[in-house]
């Protein structure tokens, strides 16, 4: 059985780990892999800036270079560690539809997983496969459902739980996460998807395990209690 449940995730300095609107955000994922699509539309432009900027720190990275395909090359050094050590504890991963839906406009044919992604939904649907290791699972009976299949078949790795916001918090307030990364970008965003919008901080207590600042975000990391 999986050893932890976490997620990791980029955050504003404001709080949010994505721009404001889903629908705007589907259009940007669209431009981004076809960059004539949307490329007039000051919300999608909009979208793209905040979203880049957020994500900053990943995309010189030789690990993040390689596994998005984006070419070779690429900087070394601890936050490339941080990075490959994040994809190499993971055995299986848990997501929300709403990421899925922008994933899968965003995401190269050999999807970034190459484990299985359990995908919580209302909607039946058959496995989609995909080359390089990922095969994503429909779940359509809730969060812990999905999560014991993603123990299942993360074996003696752990799950992840990659988002988004709305899924995020579910789990850790039905005291299901046991760590959580957050990459702190030092931007401000003003609105959008706020991580801990909701938490039931009468539950959740945190230790801290690690704290890593660099010359682009700071990496905090935390232990998850019951309160």
């Amino acid at each position: 059985m999986a050893e932890k449940v976490f997620f990791s995730v980029s955050m504003s300095l404001d709080g949010f780990i994505a721009p404001e609107s889903h629908a705007v955000g589907v259009r940007a994922m669209e431009g981004f892999i076809a960059p004539e699509k949307h490329r007039d539309d000051p919300d999608v432009r909009r979208w793209m800036a905040q979203w880049m900027e957020l994500q900053q720190w990943a995309f010189p990275l030789r690990f993040f270079r390689e596994n998005l395909k984006l070419g070779e090359g690429g900087e070394e050094g601890h936050e490339n560690d941080f990075a490959r050590e994040t994809f190499e504890r993971t055995g299986a991963s848990v997501m929300g539809k709403r990421m899925f839906d922008l994933g899968e406009q965003a995401w190269p044919e050999e999807a970034p997983f190459h484990t299985p992604v359990f995908v919580v939904t209302h909607t039946k649907r058959d496995p989609w496969e995909r080359p390089g290791g990922t095969t994503f699972h429909f779940v359509d009976d809730g969060i812990e459902h999905a999560l014991d299949q993603a123990r299942e078949a993360g074996g003696d790795r752990d799950v992840r739980i990659a988002g988004g916001g709305a899924t995020i918090l579910e789990h850790l307030n039905a005291g299901l996460v046991d760590e959580f990364s957050i990459a702190l970008s030092p931007v401000l965003f003003g609105a959008g998807t706020r991580l801990f919008d909701g938490v039931d901080a009468s539950k959740v207590a945190l230790e801290p395990v690690r704290s890593a600042p660099s010359s682009r975000v700071t990496h905090l990391t935390y232990a998850v209690h019951p309160r």
